[in-house]
């Protein structure tokens, strides 16, 4: 039978109650009391009696008290399972990734969960499940969301050009205006809407199709939309077609809506409308044209999304007066939230935050 293994000497019976009183772990409680049995005299299986365990119990609460003194004597996290992936899977996992698939090697456009798990599995034997990853995933940051469109002919840096020279363009407006005139930044664009209407996503039991009405009639409108976000501010037309005489009235209605005084600076995209000889530019605003195939730079877009996934999908227009109604009573909305157009408007870049 092995001996005893003795207690170390720095600690005694009394101390070990005291400390017992102090405790608020349970365990620990009962671990440092069934100690102190032994620092007093008592044998070690009255110090199990104590403890409600056995001798070897009791013995490896000694060497664990020995090693480490009163925390040994805590409850420790059990390790658990090793984990499959690694941290050079994890890296490697996180670049195939971002490079995303290569169709003609890949045979997918896009990864699923199972097709990385088919990656990790040919590149390092590596079997892991459908739910091991997708937890690992989500731990890493990523998560499945909808890609933003970007035009295939867009210029790499075009957008990078445009706002690291933006506060230089803007300086260059403002060195034309009187001293102290305040600036608006306002942005413009223009939405078709009509009876062949959007479907949008929607709660629905799993397993199922939800289905929604879907008009094939061709009727349509356009809203002329502008926002500040800085102000909170918007303002907006519901025309037949887009040209530059609906233009030229979105600018006088653009024009009354910015305050007295001040003067806006209208970011636009390259519409032929938009730079028409024939438009009238009223004179407290200039234009400044965006790059072109860069939608992503005008935070209408991200406006006329919100508004089609809350206000003007999943209908059916009955005739355009409908269409009108509904497109008028959507961007009045939107401009009774200022809080909304602020949300949805400002940038970083532009506004320097």
């Amino acid at each position: 039978m092995a001996s005893a293994v003795g207690l170390r000497g720095d600690f005694d019976g009394v101390g070990l109650v005291r400390l017992a009183r102090l405790s608020g772990h349970a365990n620990q409680v009962r671990r440092l009391l069934a100690l102190a049995v032994i620092y007093d005299g008592g044998a070690r299986h009255e110090a199990a009696r104590v403890g409600g365990v056995g001798l070897q119990t009791v013995r490896d609460w000694v060497l664990r008290f020995n090693a480490q003194g009163p925390d040994g004597l805590l409850d420790g996290k059990a390790p658990g399972p090793r984990r499959v992936l690694g941290p050079e899977h994890k890296r490697a996992l996180a670049e195939v990734i971002e490079q995303g698939p290569i169709p003609a090697s890949h045979g997918v456009v896009r990864w699923r969960i199972v097709d990385l798990i088919q990656w990790l599995f040919d590149e390092y034997g590596v079997s892991v499940s459908k739910q091991t990853l997708s937890r690992d995933l989500r731990a890493m940051g990523y998560r499945k969301l909808t890609a933003r469109p970007r035009h295939h002919a867009q210029e790499a840096d075009a957008i990078d050009v445009f706002k690291k020279n933006f506060p230089a363009q803007l300086a260059a407006i403002e060195a034309t205006l009187p001293g102290g005139t305040p600036i608006e930044l306002w942005w413009q664009d223009e939405a078709r809407v009509g009876q062949k209407n959007g479907i949008t996503r929607r709660w629905a039991k799993r397993g199922t199709r939800p289905s929604a009405p879907k008009d094939q009639r061709t009727r349509s409108a356009y809203i002329y939309g502008a926002i500040c976000p800085a102000e909170g501010k918007g303002a907006g037309l519901v025309l037949p077609r887009c040209n530059t005489e609906g233009m030229t009235l979105h600018l006088a209605e653009i024009s009354a809506a910015v305050a007295p005084g001040a003067h806006a600076v209208l970011l636009l995209d390259q519409a032929g409308w938009h730079g028409s000889r024939a438009l009238v530019v009223p004179g407290n605003i200039t234009l400044m044209p965006l790059p072109p195939k860069c939608p992503e730079l005008n935070p209408v877009e991200n406006v006329w999304q919100f508004m089609r996934d809350n206000w003007l999908s999943n209908r059916v227009f009955k005739s355009y007066d409908d269409i009108l109604d509904h497109c008028c009573f959507a961007w009045n909305r939107l401009t009774d939230q200022p809080w909304r157009i602020m949300s949805l408007g400002l940038r970083t870049w532009a506004h320097r935050f």
